[in-house]
């Protein structure tokens, strides 16, 4: 069963976010909903935040920050990135381990 935050598509794996900025360090706080809740250092003042998101994630992911796009969510805390050509099992793999899951 793969992890609600994450939806299979024809271009890569949609990851839906939960971000909260200026926290005390970027980490990954866990599920809520079907979103994965992440804790980012960056103010959310032009765009620092969006791409403090695509470098964790790429980061997290071990994917070049290229294939990591934001779809929506450019003013919100709830944001949905396409990870552009990843592997659905790897990438719920890798959030499992980090979940503890």
């Amino acid at each position: 069963m793969t992890l609600p935050c994450l939806r299979n598509t024809d271009a890569g794996v949609e990851l839906f976010l939960s971000v909260q900025p200026r926290a005390s360090r970027n980490r990954v706080t866990g599920i809520q909903g079907e979103e994965l809740k992440v804790a980012l250092t960056a103010p959310p003042v032009d765009g620092a935040a969006n791409k403090a998101c695509r470098m964790f994630i790429a980061r997290l992911c071990n994917l070049p920050r290229s294939r990591i796009l934001l779809v929506a969510g450019e003013t919100s805390r709830h944001k949905r990135l396409l990870l552009e050509g990843a592997d659905i099992k790897r990438i719920d793999a890798l959030l499992e381990d980090l979940l503890g899951g």
